[in-house]
């Protein structure tokens, strides 16, 4: 039987192979590449966004971009649900790469939430890891942690590393 830790890890360190493409309509001065990463299942979308737009924006006319957000086919990618809860409702049962398809246009206002900074994500997080810790140790480990583990906790999960 598999130990606990060893199945901690593995969530851990699980990534999902992500091919980012932008939405056909979107109109570029050039033809746009796919842009790969490996996502981190414990991480959001939207800490990747920076570097996805990078990417994008090359291709573009910056007049031309608002917004960004995600969908994978058809179904637009909510910013405050983990990427391996995305990938495990939506695709797990199909081929890898994940294919994400990008949108800096026609933001789907009756199905996602915006997100204006990394401090929201961060907030959310932090809700989320207060509220698993009050249902499973009666908020015994977070009360004991201090700001600065906070802080060392979402940096870990923003550089997917382990501290």
């Amino acid at each position: 039987m598999t130990d606990d830790k060893d199945v901690l890890r593995d969530v851990w360190f699980g990534r999902i192979p992500t091919c980012f493409t932008l939405y056909q309509d979107e109109i570029t001065e050039r033809e746009a590449e796919p842009y790969y990463l490996l996502l981190p299942r414990v991480s959001y979308l939207t800490l990747v966004t920076d570097k996805v737009k990078k990417h994008f924006q090359k291709v573009m006319r910056q007049e031309d971009i608002s917004e960004i957000w995600f969908e994978y086919e058809g179904t637009p990618l909510k910013w405050h649900y983990p990427i391996g809860l995305l990938f495990d409702l939506l695709a797990s049962s199909s081929a890898l790469p994940w294919n994400i398809t990008v949108h800096f246009k026609s933001f789907p206002e009756k199905d996602l939430l915006h997100c204006p900074s990394k401090d929201v994500i961060e907030a959310h997080f932090m809700s989320c890891v207060k509220e698993a810790d009050a249902l499973k140790h009666k908020s015994q480990v977070i009360n004991e942690m201090q700001k600065k583990d906070h802080k060392q906790l979402w940096m870990g999960l923003q550089n997917a590393i382990i501290l």
